[in-house]
Order: structure tokens, then C-alpha cells, then sequence
């Protein structure tokens, strides 16, 4: 009965929230040059955005964990507030919610035996998925790298075979690295991508399996993989139809069994050894949705600019403490409600953007950019090479402790990327509309948090699309239970929000659409 009384009361507080955008929506074929969006702009408020969070960063939500009831209840408010608001789903089916198929794979158990001597995980080496198989056909090939002027796969077939490969990248004899010609290491060298991007190449040219030799990280992949196993807890990923390389990473015994020679020896070469992989897994299906809604364009309704937060949190945790995430990223989700609103609020007055205006809730960024990887690698909606750009928002309500200055600030990530237009647009409207302080600490290339590769805009930006990234730091309560939307500082979380509703009108209303000057990195 109380869960019945409050998704009641969850659609009355939609509907008061949505009462200024009332009326009936004007026809528009094009967009008047001269219109100023002040106006609109000015309904984005703290009021509204604080009455939003506070019930989509109450208790009621769980924690919003992904395919959690939480997460439900999330959901279903997003698209209770679009049907309020009139703006359409974005699917041709009318449904607002984009499935996208998650499983959740538990730690596998079992051995591997190379050369008849046995290793077991958890001690000599770790894997996070299952696989099995008996292997004599295995090759090396050195850091399993490849990009635009290097490949480790020069002249070698891999295919249905089992790679080696170690971590690191090749080095210059004065010390330089291969790749970027300087002191310089690559994003290869980098712990938190270095894997994945091993095994997409490895992937992508049909090998079988990776033994992945890392030792001076494997003391840190082994604490992740004790601290899953004593939660019993497990890897979320993308279902796929295809069938995943297993990745198994090696200590320094397991390797030197393989391969004694490995530390300096680089090139690609045959492994005459005989490896049996026996690792076996349970995975289970969970069932999680991105929300999606469009306001469609006056002039060039096929050129779409995405607008994106993630929806999810991070749930419960063992003491049964709710993680609201009030600010990562109940911020980023309202702001779009509240941008969303005034786009509709313009287009009810005939002032329709030039392009379409997509509204993009992900799921599972929490899980790995699940939800936004689902759309731009598996099922865009819209065509990526008629995606104009994509602007990000994922905490944006709170203060940076260690950041020192004016409070009005934000710091900017990826702006200048991909497109230097956009940057300059970026820059220029902040200056005409904003007055927030634009900081681009995190920007920098050497950054160590590399929050760049780290929210939804990475996947927009690896197939060349270009993005600006709204983040306002981390922040003692980050992923912690004490991230409440008392603590959010809602005049800072409305001057924020309608910059970004500035930038994307500009986007989204000039003659054409902003340049990609730059590659993806």
C-alpha cells in the first residue's frame, strides 16, 4: 500500500512540475536568428531542480543501482516527466526506454594447466569471466598493441588462438616511447584502459583468449578480484551475441612458466606450449534500460545534438546505507529534466531548434559506461555520423573542496578535443549568457584521474563525436552515503544547468554544425 500511495503521489509531483510548460504547442518551421533564449533559460530554476532531486535522490529510489527496483522507480519517473512534459520518446515505437542487455558474471572458478602443471585462480593468476579450452596454438605478441602508426600484429594470424601479452609499450634507446616520439607514455600504458583496449584489438581479430603478464600491477587487480569474491559480487557487462576472448591475468610464476623470456623479449614469436583452460562461471541476465526522449528540429531535424546523463547510482551497500547520489548523478539527471523543459517551453512558443534535441538517461555507468556504450556500439537510435555533438552531465551540484577561487565555476573536460569550434563556442557563450568560471584543470592530458575516459561522453568521443563534459569534482561524499540533495548547492546547480541549455541551443541553432578539426585519441 505505501509503495502503491507513493508512485501516486511520484506522478502528482511530475505534474506540478511541469505546470509552467503548460499550453499548446505552436507550429514552427524555422527558427527566428534573432530570438533570445534568455527567457527560456530563466525556467530553469532552483526551486524546480531542488523539487526534482529530492525525490529522485530520496530514499524511495534505493540508491538507483542498475536493474535494481530502484533503478525502476528512477526510470519511471524520467519518463512520467517527459509524458508531462509533451516531448516525445525518441524510438519510433513510442517506448521511452531503450533496453539494454546487461549480464552479470560471477567470479569463475577453476584452474589453468600449462606444460601439465596446474595453477589456480585467486593465487597465480586471476579472471573475472569464464572460458575453457585446450590450446597448442598460442602466439605472443609483445605488448598487443596496435593503433595508427604501430602494430604488434605485424605479419602474425591470430585468429582462434590464445595470446600472450604484458603490459607497457615499446621504448626508444634514449628512453623515449615508440608512440609518441617523446618521454610521454600513451593511454596503453595507462592501468585502467590498458586492458580494455588489449582486448578489443584481440577481439576484434578473433583470438580465442589473452594471458595478460602485468606483475607490478597484479598486487591491485588481486585486491579487486579478493574484494569481489568476499562480496560475492560480480562483473556487469554488455550480453553480447559473440563470444568474448577470456582474459586471464598471469603473476610473475605463471608467467615465467609460459614464457621465461617475456620481460625482454618483444617480438611476435610462437609459444610452443600446451595450455588448458578450465574456468567455469554462472551468469545472470539483468534487466536495465537507458530513457530517451527528443524534441524534434525545424531545419535540420536528421542532425541531432545529445544531451546525456547516467541515471544509476551505486544502491545499497552492506550496513544497509542508502547511496542516494544526489549529486553523481541525481544533478546531471534533473538538469536535463529542467533543460528538456525549457527546449519545450521555446518550441510551444514557435521557437523550435534548428536541430533535434536528444535526451539521453544512461544506465549502468556505474558499471563500466555501460548504457551510453550500448548506444553508440550496439543500437544508436540516431545515427552516429549525424550526431552533432554530445554534452555531459555528471556532477554538477556540488563544490570541489580542494579547488581553490570563485564558487560560480565548473570544471570543462574534452571541449577542445575533437573540435576546436565547439571549444570556442563553448567559450563564447559562457561569456555571453554564463559568467561561470570555466576551469579546465582536469582537461590536461597528464591528468591522473583521467576523468576524460571515466563518464558517458567517452563513447561518444572514441567514434569522433564531439563533447563537453560538466563535472564539479569529487567531493568527500563521493559514492558514499552522504551524497543527499541537502548538500547540493542549488544555485550553482541552476547557473550550470542553463549553461549547458545555452551551449546547446547555440549548437543546435547555428548555420552548421561545428567542425571535427581533431581525431579521437
Amino acid at each position: 500500500m505505501k509503495k502503491l500511495l507513493w508512485l501516486s503521489l511520484v506522478l502528482i509531483w511530475a505534474c506540478n512540475s511541469t505546470q509552467k510548460s503548460a499550453g499548446t504547442e505552436a507550429s514552427a518551421e524555422d527558427t527566428p536568428v534573432s530570438v533570445d533564449p534568455v527567457d527560456y533559460a530563466s525556467t530553469i530554476t532552483e526551486e524546480d531542480l531542488k523539487e526534482h532531486l529530492y525525490i529522485y535522490a530520496s530514499d524511495e529510489f534505493e540508491g538507483r543501482e542498475t536493474g535494481k527496483e530502484g533503478q525502476k522507480k528512477a526510470v519511471e519517473y524520467l519518463k512520467a516527466t517527459y509524458e508531462e512534459l509533451n516531448i516525445p520518446a525518441a524510438q519510433e515505437n513510442g517506448d521511452y526506454f531503450q533496453k539494454v542487455p546487461l549480464e552479470m558474471s560471477k567470479l569463475p572458478v577453476g584452474s589453468i594447466n600449462i606444460e601439465g602443471k596446474e595453477f589456480e585462480i585467486g593465487n597465480e593468476f586471476l579472471a573475472f569471466t569464464a572460458g575453457e579450452g585446450s590450446f597448442d596454438e598460442i602466439v605472443y605478441v609483445g605488448y598487443g598493441i596496435e593503433d595508427e602508426n604501430y602494430s604488434d600484429y605485424k605479419d602474425v594470424e591470430v585468429k582462434g588462438k590464445l595470446l600472450v601479452m604484458k603490459f607497457g609499450e615499446p621504448q626508444n634507446a634514449d628512453g623515449t616511447y615508440v608512440l609518441s616520439g617523446n618521454e610521454e607514455a600513451s593511454v596503453w600504458s595507462n592501468m585502467s584502459e590498458a586492458i580494455g583496449k588489449r582486448t578489443e584489438v584481440a577481439s576484434a581479430k578473433g583470438a580465442k583468449g589473452i594471458l595478460y603478464f602485468d606483475p607490478a600491477n597484479y598486487a591491485r587487480y588481486k585486491g579487486y578480484y579478493q574484494y569481489m569474491k568476499r562480496n560475492n559480487s560480480g562483473r556487469m557487462a554488455i550480453k553480447e551475441s559473440a563470444e568474448n576472448p577470456v582474459l586471464v591475468i598471469m603473476d610473475q610464476e605463471m608467467g615465467d612458466a609460459l614464457m621465461p623470456n617475456m620481460d625482454g623479449d618483444s617480438k611476435a614469436q610462437q609459444v610452443a606450449k600446451s595450455v588448458e583452460v578450465k574456468l567455469q562461471s554462472v551468469n545472470e541476465d539483468v534487466d536495465s534500460e537507458n530513457v530517451v526522449a527528443i524534441i524534434r528540429g525545424s531545419q535540420y531535424p536528421d542532425e541531432y545534438v545529445v544531451i546525456s546523463s547516467h541515471l544509476d547510482h551505486v544502491g545499497v551497500n552492506d550496513k544497509g546505507e542508502i547511496h542516494n547520489g544526489a549529486d553523481d548523478d541525481g544533478s546531471g539527471s534533473v538538469a536535463m529534466l529542467e533543460i528538456a523543459e525549457a527546449f519545450k517551453i521555446a518550441a510551444s512558443k514557435g521557437v523550435r531548434p534548428k536541430r533535434s534535441i536528444v535526451f539521453l538517461h544512461v544506465t549502468g555507468e556505474e558499471k563500466g559506461l555501460l548504457g551510453s556504450q550500448y548506444y553508440t556500439d550496439f543500437d544508436p537510435i540516431f545515427p552516429l555520423t549525424q550526431t552533432v555533438a554530445n554534452l555531459n552531465i555528471d556532477m554538477i551540484g556540488r563544490i570541489d573542496p580542494k579547488r581553490e577561487g570563485d564558487r560560480n565555476y565548473v570544471y570543462l573536460i574534452g571541449s577542445d578535443k575533437l573540435s576546436s569550434e565547439l571549444h570556442q563556442l563553448s567559450e563564447e557563450v559562457n561569456t555571453k549568457y554564463a559568467g561561470i568560471e570555466l576551469d579546465y584543470k582536469y582537461n590536461d592530458e597528464n591528468d591522473p584521474n583521467r576523468f576524460y575516459y571515466r563518464s558517458d561522453h567517452y563513447n561518444f568521443a572514441k567514434n569522433n563525436i564531439p563533447i563537453i563534459f560538466y563535472f564539479n569534482g569529487t567531493h568527500d561524499d563521493y559514492h558514499r552515503p552522504g551524497d543527499t540533495p541537502d548538500k547540493i548547492n542549488y544555485d550553482l546547480l541552476r547557473n550550470r544547468t542553463r549553461l549547458v541549455f545555452h551551449t546547446a541551443w547555440e549548437v543546435a541553432n547555428r548555420e552548421q554544425r561545428v567542425a571535427v578539426d581533431k581525431m579521437a585519441k
